[in-house]
């Protein structure tokens, strides 16, 4: 059948430049338009089940640690950390980098896939944005509570004032501000506007009349006419357009956090496009971390295929390739240039000396744990799947704690040599913020449908529209 004969059978608002393809479908072929809509939403208009009652608990749990541990910290202040001399970034700033890895993987599947054409992204992509919005939240406040005097923060934003304050305009440190808080902007507007139509099917579904009133509010009065959807797509892809180039320029400008320094270990021209990939690397694996478990807790398996997990497992063995030839490069290169600063640091502190456990720990995580993805049945079994990511993600924070402790452990003068460890407040901040982004998620999945609604209907095989119309569905 003629693609376009197909779609012209439909209302107009049912036409979407990803149902254009002839690829085959991704979705059961008996799937309906009105099944879709009670599919997604059941989750918002049932009662939680045992499997959110219990994310939810264990996420406030998390989150009531790290509460208490920050609350501790601002009272005391820093001293209660693991930093000394000369390890004056520790576990805080790897905690930053780490989460702004994650949000990666967000517009990575959102932005770039859309502009590709890509049609297995619209099972995933919901949830993905979610999680660059929770992951850049956790990431802002480790940098918030790592100048000490969390309270006067502000003091930093550069705007005309009595005290004389400016900021160093030249240091990487405030490239990092622009960007991340340039990346988090686009990324919440381009989640919101795709959440619009959805918003609207809720609104048109919803029994209660305040519920109704507060997500009309929230579609903006969306009526799924042609014009509508016209302005809508073309919104959406100019969001696209822009996060694109973000999700390059956002871990490249971390990089230069370290690459612009004169510290052994840090001062490489690699750090930019190996941090990219590694941010990609980690952020897939924690899309299927999450999305391992929505579709078990709100029974989405027709929509959260098996063949979705398998792609992202191919992305994660691509980038675990690209993170391992870094790792070779840096290695490499520390040889071949004779510089004795950077065999101490690449190869004898990372790997025979006292932070050895966690260098090859990182090895055996990002470069050998994903090569069993090479495997079709790894690669579609679900356990295997989950076990994987968040081996990745141990990997992954580990990378950039040897990145970043190792350099300062053992720096030119050995008198200021000394061992970091990090304490419990270090630990408890961690977890803190691993319970921030999971009760974020949990209240997401429960207000809002993780999957997108309207871009699942415009990659069905065989959509009827009418059924939706008729029964006054938003399509």
């Amino acid at each position: 059948m003629n693609p376009d004969e197909n779609i012209n059978r439909h209302p107009p608002q049912e036409r979407h430049p990803m149902a254009l393809t002839a690829d085959p479908p991704l979705y059961r072929a008996d799937l309906t338009l009105t099944q879709v809509n009670k599919d997604i939403t059941a989750a918002i208009f049932r009662k939680p089940n045992a499997w959110w009652w219990g994310g939810m608990l264990v996420a406030l749990g998390m989150l009531g640690i790290g509460s208490i541990v920050v609350w501790v910290q601002l009272h005391v202040g820093l001293g209660i950390l693991g930093l000394k001399r000369p390890v004056m970034w520790g576990t805080y700033i790897t905690d930053f980098v780490f989460w702004v890895g994650i949000a990666h993987a967000g517009t990575l599947i959102s932005a770039i896939l859309f502009l590709f054409r890509q049609r297995w992204r619209t099972a995933i992509n919901r949830s993905a944005e979610a999680m660059t919005i929770f992951s850049v939240i956790c990431a802002g406040l480790f940098p918030l509570l790592h100048i000490g005097r969390t309270l006067i923060a502000y003091w930093l934003i550069p705007y005309p004032n009595t005290r004389h304050l400016w900021v160093n305009f030249r240091s990487p440190l405030i490239w990092d501000v622009f960007a991340v808080s340039t990346y988090a902007t686009i990324s919440l507007l381009f989640w919101y506007q795709g959440m619009i139509p959805d918003l609207a099917t809720i609104r048109d579904m919803h029994p209660k009349p305040f519920a109704r009133r507060m997500y009309g509010i929230f579609s903006q009065r969306w009526k799924g006419t042609a014009k509508d959807w016209h302005h809508y797509e073309a919104a959406y892809g100019l969001f696209a357009a822009i996060a694109t180039p973000l999700v390059l320029s956002v871990h490249s400008v971390v990089s230069s956090d370290f690459a612009v320094s004169s510290v052994p270990g840090w001062h490489d021209t690699i750090f930019p496009p190996y941090f990219v990939a590694g941010a990609i690397f980690s952020g897939f694996a924690m899309v299927i971390t999450v999305l391992t478990v929505v579709r078990k807790a709100f029974e989405l398996e027709d929509y959260i295929t098996i063949d979705h997990m398998e792609l992202m497992a191919k992305i994660i063995l691509a980038t675990s390739m690209m993170v391992s030839y870094a790792y070779l490069v840096e290695i490499f290169m520390a040889w071949y240039s004779e510089n004795p600063f950077d065999n101490h640091i690449y190869i004898w502190i990372r790997f025979f000396g006292p932070y050895a456990w966690a260098g090859w720990l990182t090895v055996f995580c990002n470069c050998i744990a994903p090569l069993i993805f090479w495997f079709r049945k790894a690669r579609r079994n679900l356990v295997i799947l989950f076990i994987i990511s968040i081996i990745v993600n141990i990997g992954m924070w580990f990378e950039r704690y040897v990145i970043i402790v190792t350099s300062l452990a053992q720096d030119y003068l050995p008198t200021n040599w000394r061992y970091f460890a990090p304490t419990i407040w270090d630990i408890g901040t961690f977890i803190g913020s691993l319970g921030l982004f999971f009760t974020l998620f949990m209240v997401f999945a429960r207000f809002v449908p993780v999957i997108a609604i309207s871009e699942v209907k415009s990659v069905l095989k065989e959509p009827i529209g009418e059924v939706a119309v008729l029964e006054g569905s938003n399509v």
